[in-house]
């Protein structure tokens, strides 16, 4: 028998266990939900431990609780066979992609109706998750972009870091850390926010990414300046060898290089992150390490910082049980009880009543990040880009691609910066 047969069959099976499963579960009158979300093991568990809750809560109710740390090709495999979850977390990147495939519900009747309370939650948070004239997300938190560093380090070599480093600035610790440590640097390419600090750059300049379906800038040279870090980094020794990613997944809190690594040459001094990702790093890394965190370099920071929405929730038109699926994201939302356990770990909670509730019960690293986000970046910001265009995603894989071709010496920063505005274009007008 062929290995595609065989694969076949063995799918079929997994398929009707699955079927079999839920078909018990509604002829005992109960509803179950799957729910999917990535993110570091911290969040795996405090995102079952609501679950469970919620499940004891409301008799009839149980949960397929699923994470992935390869979330998007999941997620894009299962949209594409009508086989999307109930409940998926959902990103400000993707967000119009999916929607416009008309994937994900539209959550408006659920507002209306208060089935969904938003009564506590800023219109322009909420507005976060609109697509057209739809809403078809509901924010989890609010993040903002955050360089997490190694402070520990840093103390002992006797080298300090202030909030709103321009990138020259950056650069003379990238060096002076690696002169007097040995520490690299892991820049962007370790995840996510590749996108975030490309985006973030040319917002320091007075630009943007995108405007509507097409690059937001005028020419390949706009794009230089990104490539030319990672290009110096490599020349002058302090960024971490690509190789050093090769056997870890790359944007996973617990492989990444600031926690985890057996020297100073697969190590780095700092991370390119997100706020909300602080407590989870701080659980990851080695005893007696303290991580802290600033702000994202670039030309002007002031500028270039914004808030965003940290990640959100929504319903999938796979759903059979968009109601309860409704409910779900409502005592997410709302519930004091339910954010005591989750504490921040997506974000600063977007109800102003919850994020009031839970602040005596944050730990000093989750008090942190409310701090940061209030002192920090919101006095020092500016209104955060539109979503992403719908073919963008193509554009982040070329990115990728061609950072990584950039780090091993393959492709001049130059040569990168026109072939992402080339090929880039190419995807956007497809």
């Amino acid at each position: 028998m062929k290995k595609k047969t065989i694969a076949m069959l063995l799918l079929s099976a997994m398929l009707a266990g699955a079927l079999g499963t839920a078909a018990c579960a509604e002829e005992t009158g109960d509803i179950q939900l799957s729910v999917f979300w990535w993110g570091s093991q911290t969040r795996n568990e405090r995102t079952q431990q609501i679950l469970d809750m919620y499940a004891e809560e409301n008799p009839g109710i149980t949960f397929d609780g699923q994470f992935s740390a390869d979330y998007w090709p999941r997620l894009a495999t299962l949209s594409a066979g009508h086989m999307m979850p109930d409940v998926v977390q959902m990103d400000y990147t993707y967000i119009t992609q999916y929607a416009e495939n008309n994937l994900l519900v539209d959550l408006t009747p659920y507002i209306e109706d208060g089935t969904i309370d938003v009564s506590n939650v800023s219109e322009d948070i909420l507005n976060t998750g609109k697509v057209g004239d739809g809403l078809y997300a509901i924010c989890n938190g609010i993040n903002a972009p955050s360089l997490l560093y190694n402070k520990t380090l840093l103390d002992e070599a006797g080298i300090e870091i202030h909030d709103q480093m321009t990138l020259d600035e950056f650069l003379d610790v990238c060096r002076e850390v690696y002169e007097k440590t040995g520490y690299k640097t892991s820049l962007s390419y370790g995840g996510n926010t590749n996108r975030d600090f490309l985006a973030y750059l040319l917002r320091g300049q007075g630009k943007e990414l995108f405007n509507g379906e097409e690059f937001g800038v005028e020419s390949a040279e706009d794009f230089v300046q990104f490539f030319s870090i990672f290009e110096t980094g490599i020349q002058e020794g302090w960024h971490v060898d690509p190789s050093t990613y090769v056997e870890r997944t790359r944007g996973q809190v617990e492989q990444d290089c600031l926690v985890y690594g057996s020297s100073p040459e697969t190590m780095s001094w700092c991370g390119f992150y997100h706020s909300n990702q602080l407590v989870a790093m701080q659980a990851a890394a080695p005893e007696g390490t303290d991580i802290a965190m600033t702000t994202f370099p670039s030309d002007n920071p002031q500028v270039s910082n914004y808030l965003k929405p940290s990640q959100f929730f929504s319903i999938s038109v796979d759903s059979e049980h968009p109601d309860e699926a409704a409910k779900l994201i409502d005592y997410i939302t709302n519930s004091v009880e339910c954010n005591n356990v989750l504490l921040g770990e997506r974000g600063v909670p977007i109800s102003s009543v919850v994020s009031e509730a839970i602040t005596e019960n944050l730990t000093p690293d989750e008090q942190e990040v409310v701090t940061y986000i209030n002192d920090v970046v919101t006095p020092n910001s500016t209104q955060v880009d539109p979503p992403t265009p719908t073919n963008s995603s193509e554009v982040f894989t070329l990115l990728d691609t061609l950072t990584e071709q950039v780090l091993y010496g393959q492709l001049s920063a130059e040569e990168a910066a026109q072939q992402l505005y080339d090929q880039g274009s190419a995807y956007l007008a497809s």
